[in-house]
């Protein structure tokens, strides 16, 4: 396979995983921590830093805005939950 070919290929793969989690809004970031260690932000600031390796710059709010598929605050106030004392409680022993 060629550099390209790769590149393009996981290009398609994270854009089908934004696909799947912005189909899942249901799934609070906090679930997702507890259960797989990372997160929506996470990937935004993953996002960044690749940008950033790559000489371009990109701020956290705008790679949220790529992983969210809008406004962090818009998402946050139209889809977030409070988090129960239980995620926490699990957030807070994992991390």
């Amino acid at each position: 396979m060629s550099d390209m070919n790769q590149t393009e290929i996981e290009a398609a793969a994270f854009r089908r995983l934004l696909e799947h989690l912005d189909s899942r809004k249901d799934v609070q970031n906090i679930e997702l921590m507890n259960l797989a260690g990372f997160c929506r932000n996470c990937l935004a600031k993953w996002y960044a830093a690749a940008a950033s390796d790559q000489g371009e710059s990109i701020s956290y709010d705008q790679a949220r805005e790529v992983v969210y598929g809008m406004p962090y605050d818009e998402w946050k106030a139209r889809y977030q939950k409070e988090a129960t004392p239980e995620q926490l409680a699990q957030f807070n022993k994992t991390s």
